[in-house]
């Protein structure tokens, strides 16, 4: 019963009071961390010689299933994996969008499904990528690298929200505690992060500048650099004006200078996907059969910006797993309640006495967040990190080649502008609407 009940059943006797969405929330997250993880392993330099070895790994596995007798072996391996275990992921959350369309609350049969029967959700993503691994190779790496693409540059956005919110919450947080406690300690603690992410980002431009521009040529490197220096720049300005800081009393330095790392962060992952080896010193090109030349090195997931960008991944996915913003504004653009403000828990909405009920179901009387959109943004996620781990790199028209294209670089540079320009219209948006309730 526990594996084919309700979320709560899974954490009964076991933790401390929980909320049944939270749980369920956690539950298909820890999915989406698993697929992760296999398509970690499946890009491990070696891994793909390894399972070469495996008896009927590639020959004869397609007897036992009734398909063609001969399965190809790249179908399965390395990049082509990672994509197959990314469609796998990203149908089976679209999938469950599509079932959780509409629900009100949890007293809709449809509920069941988002909250309870977990062993057979499991072995349906197990299905799916089994059966993922199946597609016939032609054009479909192809095609899903503009899917991934397109899912990617959402998912970062949806990231730089998060970021931005976070920024303020931060702020909000510190300065409120040294209002409250008149002490000068989160004053210092507060120019003192500040100043580290300023360093951070002054330190990591000039490296920019050292190793992806050139004194002549990298034209295109040297512009993106400058352009988001000066970008990152004017946001700084604008969020210590009189004006904004009269509209805004918590708007600071706080939340620019993490703004301006993250800005400087996307740029140098934008840089790492210039396809000229003069320009890029991290640029990677791997040929696909045996004819490739030994020069040139293999593609692996393990460079600076891929890990960091996993990172990020993480702490943004558990952030849309755990929690709801304290700001009205963002919790209707992500379809969440307010913090405490969720539906009530209705009879046995408190943990039983004695800790014998630990988990409990608080969507009675209407859900506390959008089952839909959450697992459109797992879908989201799940397309970022197959697009993180082959480095955004596609087969060319013969598919024997993967390599970076232009369209990497354009998309994460675009959405370092939009970011910035999403956190300046925070800060101007109640000079421009005064009538408005921006708090």
């Amino acid at each position: 019963s526990c594996l084919c009940g309700s979320a709560p059943c899974l954490l009964c006797g076991c933790c401390p009071s929980a909320k049944n969405s939270t749980i369920s929330r956690l539950l298909f997250t820890f999915f989406l961390f698993l697929g992760t993880l296999v398509s970690i392993i499946m890009i491990i330099p070696g891994v793909e010689k390894e399972l070469h070895k495996l008896p009927g790994f590639c020959e004869g596995s397609g007897l036992v299933l009734g398909l063609q007798p001969h399965v190809d072996c790249g179908s399965f391996l390395g990049h082509k994996a990672v994509y197959r275990m990314g469609f796998a992921m990203a149908a089976f959350f679209f999938l469950f969008a599509v079932l959780m369309a509409c629900v009100r609350s949890s007293q809709d049969p449809r509920a069941a499904l988002q909250n309870g029967f977990w062993f057979f959700k499991f072995l349906l993503l197990v299905g799916i990528t089994v059966g993922a691994f199946y597609i016939p190779d032609g054009a479909f790496t192809s095609v899903w690298f503009y899917f991934g693409v397109v899912g990617s540059f959402l998912f970062i956005l949806i990231q730089l929200v998060l970021l931005i919110d976070l920024a303020h919450s931060w702020s909000q947080r510190w300065l409120r505690n040294a209002d409250e406690s008149n002490a000068k300690g989160w004053y210092a603690a507060l120019c003192t992060v500040t100043f580290i992410f300023y360093a951070a980002s002054v330190a990591a431009v000039v490296l920019l500048y050292v190793y992806y521009t050139k004194p002549e040529g990298c034209t295109e490197g040297k512009a993106f650099i400058s352009i988001n220096l000066i970008l990152c720049l004017v946001v700084s300005v604008v969020s210590i004006l009189p004006k904004i800081q009269e509209a805004q009393p918590h708007s600071g330095l706080l939340q620019a200078s993490l703004i301006t790392l993250y800005t400087i962060y996307v740029t140098w992952s934008a840089l790492a996907n210039v396809p000229t080896q003069r320009c890029n010193p991290t640029l990677l090109v791997r040929n696909g059969t045996a004819s490739g030349t030994a020069t040139e090195p293999p593609t692996t997931w393990w460079d600076a910006p891929s890990i960091v960008g996993l990172v990020i991944f993480v702490l943004c996915t558990l952030f849309i797993s755990l929690r709801s913003s304290d700001h009205p504004q963002v919790n209707k653009l992500m379809l969440t309640e307010e913090s405490g403000a969720g539906a009530g828990a209705g009879p046995g909405g408190e943990a039983e006495e004695g800790g014998v009920r630990r988990a409990y179901d608080n969507e009675q009387e209407g859900v506390s967040y959008s089952y839909t959109f959450f697992h459109l943004c797992l879908l989201l996620a799940a397309l970022y990190i197959m697009m993180t781990l082959t480095n955004w790199y596609r087969p060319d028209e013969s598919l024997q080649v993967l390599r970076s294209p232009w369209t990497a670089v354009w998309v994460k540079i675009s959405s370092s502008w939009a970011g910035l320009l999403l956190y300046l219209w925070t800060l101007v948006a109640p000079l421009v609407f005064p009538d408005r309730d921006f708090s």
